[in-house]
């Protein structure tokens, strides 16, 4: 009978065992499909969300105060000039300080001001815009007044769009890479490419949105519309965001890393890469404040956050790639600001610049796509080349508008080559930002990625300067062929880039050895 008693129980045990083997299998299956690529889905998702949420913000003003400004003044692409002066000026003048700021801050500190700032200013642009729009006649009536509350839209507008280039650097030029620290190699790649299609998504149904409602309703009604969207989705994307940062420890991992080197004087001198950083440099530079004479005042110059940071720039190995793509920004050829009022100007209705650009960003999208394989296939600074070649390419479409007498073709021709041109345009940017992000020091990352976005600006700054040089919408066809001019400089800066690097630009010893064969075959 003890026997018996004694294999009933181990049978039980054996029944209870596996049940239990089972259901652990289960757990780690079921925890293998909320992962991608080794990341929580979830979190990965609101990531993306949050992401999302900060740059539909950004493109509905983008698209939208071209069309504001040319309602607000008409017949003139003056007041759409000067905003994207004020707006590009200020990320070139306050984007390296921008980066340093977000790389000296805490990731909770810079989301919450970057989500409170971004959105109370977009608030604030849409309600002045709501009054200049319902005040016709202000500027012949009340012109200070009408001059204040322009002033105010511009300030607020590039308050907004710096704080969206401060969450920019931190998402894309951080989080992501952080994020993606020792994990496999493809991961990077495929956050980079998710992250440049919201963007690009955006783009797409953004001006889309905001061009029917301009259309069918009112500019009131689309102005209203971009202040209550920043309204409701202030609280979302700041609980979202910092959902992430709190659930992937790699975030608050690195954070701790930064603190205890910076708090240990013994691990920051014997660490050169810290001791190299702009912080360390500023706490150290303490004797330039005793110099006096003409000498020191340079050197103390010199030693501002916006100087140090140019100087970590310019060491960098990628400066020429960096500086080819800030080339591009160097232009009207694109659905911004100048493009959008000049054809408005030449008749275009809202909806169709609104679907146009939505066009362009489809493309975009698919480039986001098409750079994972082709990036795989030839790496990066190929594909890069492959790019912004192909770009100039379907450019020459636009520059052959200019010879078409009719308005409404030579418009369609125009956003036709701009919207093919996408395709290029955004692999080639991924390319650049790869490259980056695969050569800049971990402790440089910040501050290159604000100086690159401050050289941008400063290109987009050009090209709005221009724009006040030329701003009859009848002589735009000058400002296409100063673009494609500046797009094939950047072509072949990259060029002497890729040659410089590698020694060569085609495999011509393998061109060579197709000709044997050919030989042969006929």
């Amino acid at each position: 009978m003890p026997e018996i008693q004694t294999m009933g129980s181990n049978q039980e045990e054996k029944v209870i065992e596996q049940p239990l083997i089972v259901n652990q299998h289960q757990q780690q299956e079921e925890a293998k499909e909320e992962r991608d690529d080794g990341l929580p889905k979830s979190l990965i998702r609101c990531l993306y969300v949050g992401h999302f949420l900060s740059r539909w913000s950004a493109r509905m003003w983008e698209f939208s105060v071209a069309l504001y400004m040319i309602n607000i003044w008409p017949n003139s692409l003056l007041l759409t000039a000067l905003y994207g002066i004020v707006e590009s000026g200020s990320i070139a003048l306050f984007g390296p300080i921008i980066g340093e700021w977000v790389d000296r801050l805490t990731y909770v500190k810079v989301l919450q001001l970057w989500s409170f700032t971004q959105n109370l200013s977009f608030v604030v642009a849409g309600g002045n815009v709501i009054a200049l729009l319902a005040c016709s006649d202000l500027k012949s009536t009340h012109f200070m007044t009408f001059s204040l509350l322009v002033g105010v839209t511009y300030f607020s507008g590039a308050v907004g769009v710096l704080s969206t280039l401060a969450g920019t650097i931190l998402i894309e030029r951080e989080w992501v890479v952080v994020i993606s620290e020792d994990q496999p190699p493809g991961v990077l790649t495929k956050l980079n490419s998710v992250i440049r299609r919201i963007d690009l998504a955006c783009k797409l149904f953004a001006p889309v949105f905001s061009g029917f409602i301009i259309s069918f309703i009112s500019l009131t009604a689309s102005a209203i519309a971009l202040a209550v969207w920043n309204i409701v989705s202030v609280g979302l994307q700041y609980c979202l965001l910092i959902s992430v940062y709190n659930g992937i420890p790699a975030l608050s991992e690195k954070e701790r890393r930064i603190a205890s080197s910076t708090n240990d004087p013994e691990q920051s001198t014997a660490d050169p890469e810290l001791t190299k950083s702009l912080l360390s440099q500023d706490a150290n530079d303490s004797v330039a404040t005793e110099n006096t004479g003409r000498g020191g005042i340079i050197e103390r110059v010199l030693k501002l956050p916006c100087f140090n940071a140019w100087k970590v720039y310019l060491k960098q190995d990628v400066v020429l790639p960096g500086v080819a793509l800030a080339l591009l920004y160097f232009t009207v050829l694109s659905f911004g600001s100048l493009m959008t009022a000049a054809l408005e100007w030449e008749g275009i209705p809202a909806y169709v610049i609104g679907i146009a650009r939505g066009i362009s960003a489809t493309i975009g999208i698919a480039a986001t796509f098409t750079y994972p394989i082709l990036q795989s296939h030839i790496l990066t600074l190929r594909t890069g080349l492959w790019s912004i070649w192909s770009q100039w390419s379907f450019l020459l479409l636009c520059v052959g508008s200019i010879w078409v007498k009719n308005g409404k073709a030579s418009a369609s021709m125009l956003m036709a080559g701009v919207a093919a041109s996408r395709l290029g345009l955004w692999m080639f940017d991924l390319a650049v930002i790869q490259q980056m992000q695969d050569h800049v020091r971990e402790s440089d990352r910040c501050v290159v990625g604000g100086v690159q976005n401050s050289l941008q600006s400063a290109m987009d700054l050009m090209g709005y300067v221009v724009g006040v040089i030329v701003p009859n919408p009848e002589e735009f066809w000058e400002l296409i062929l100063v673009s494609f001019s500046v797009v094939t400089c950047a072509g072949l800066l990259y060029t002497f880039h890729i040659w410089r690097v590698r020694k060569h630009l085609f495999h011509f010893e393998k061109l060579y050895g197709l000709f044997p064969c050919l030989m042969r075959s006929s």
